[in-house]
């Protein structure tokens, strides 16, 4: 008998109580019954977004909001600063030029952190962006970006503050309103435990005057439309129905653990994930690691992609390898949602055996017993 787990940094493990929810009859989405489940989902997206405003849903990927993001805040012709520190990043520059922006392309070695100083240092030198778009989380490369220290200075420019926060809501604390974001994006297929089909996305006040004043073709992803539906708890067009059940029973699973101790246990898993590879010799790929994802360069001569195809095929765990050209170099861990510690030490000690079995000469054991140390300090 073999059970098979997913570490991968998305989509991630949903909890059977999420499924079965999700597998519930079918009720219309135009009935007060789905309106009053719609309520009580935005009501806890806006604390895990910090906000004061509404969150709405989209029926799609991430990059579903990420387009509504800049479909909606910006016209063609405008400035988009984007950068580029990972996959999803570069998607930010692929979104704004669709829709022909004017984009301004910073690239940053994948794997380190785009700063506040950079941030200011653009702004100064494109003080007439429309928007400056970064991402919190970067999953490609685990690395953590301060959305909060940028927002300190796109509050006092013209420039509006688009975050994609895909790998990051459930995972870090999001304070929109306090940092003063404009935009933030997530997705359901994170650490929001569910499967993938739902994103979000809110708007700060300033933003919505940016919405209301784009001229971008919108239909489908427009914001306008969700905001008139939503005052009604209503979807513009047919809600997913059995996705936002699935949602609304993983959002109570969230509250019922607590915020904070939801954050402290994914910083603790991450701990654990990092010490433990170190401990092995290592070396991760960020230099600001986030707590959803660990990242890690492949010891030299051990092709990654042989890997993680080795840990899911033979073993049932299945991991995440690089992607564009960090493919077959790194691995990725992906501890968000649901995982616990006991789940972790699974996958920990899966990697140390793919490792043993190509040829990688370390201390067997090693990995597994420093992040048990971590988890449990025995």
């Amino acid at each position: 008998m073999r059970k098979n787990y997913m570490f991968t940094p998305g989509p991630t493990m949903v909890p059977p109580d999420v499924l079965l929810a999700e597998a519930a009859p079918l009720i219309h989405h135009r009935t007060p019954q789905f309106s009053g489940i719609l309520r009580e989902v935005g009501e806890a997206l806006k604390e895990l977004f910090g906000a004061a405003g509404d969150v709405y849903i989209v029926t799609g990927s991430g990059t579903a909001s990420m387009e509504a993001a800049i479909a909606n805040t910006c016209s063609a012709g405008d400035k988009a600063i984007c950068v580029r520190g990972g996959k999803f990043g570069e998607r930010w520059s692929e979104l704004a030029s669709a829709y022909r922006c004017e984009v301004v392309d910073v690239d940053t070695e994948w794997g380190r952190s785009f700063s506040a100083e950079q941030a200011q240092e653009l702004l100064e030198l494109h003080p007439d962006a429309a928007v400056l778009c970064v991402t919190h989380s970067e999953t490609s490369t685990g690395a953590l970006t301060d959305v909060e220290a940028i927002a300190s200075l796109t509050r006092n420019s013209d420039t509006l503050l688009v975050v994609d926060a895909i790998t990051s809501i459930g995972v870090h604390r999001v304070e929109m309103d306090r940092w003063g974001a404009d935009v933030v994006v997530a997705g359901s297929q994170k650490g929001c435990m569910v499967p993938p089909g739902l994103s979000f996305i809110a708007a700060s006040p300033r933003a919505w005057e940016a919405v209301e004043a784009s001229t971008s073709p919108r239909y489908y992803l427009d914001m306008r439309a969700m905001k008139k539906n939503w005052s009604k708890y209503q979807t513009p067009y047919t809600g997913p129905v059995s996705l936002v059940r699935a949602l609304h029973e993983a959002l109570a699973m969230m509250r019922e653990e607590g915020l904070e101790n939801l954050y402290e246990r994914h910083r603790r898993l991450a701990e654990a994930s990092r010490a433990a590879m170190q401990a092995i010799g290592l070396v991760l790929v960020a230099e600001h690691p986030a707590n959803g994802v660990t990242a890690v360069w492949g010891p030299e001569g051990v092709d990654t992609g042989k890997l993680t195809r080795k840990m899911r095929d033979e073993y049932g765990v299945t991991i995440a390898g690089g992607q564009g050209h960090l493919k077959g170099k790194i691995f990725r861990i992906g501890h968000m949602g649901y995982v616990s510690e006991d789940d972790l030490l699974i996958c920990i000690s899966s990697i140390e055996r793919a490792l043993r079995d190509l040829g990688y000469d370390f201390e067997f054991g090693a990995a597994l017993s420093t992040a048990h140390r971590v988890l449990f300090g025995e």
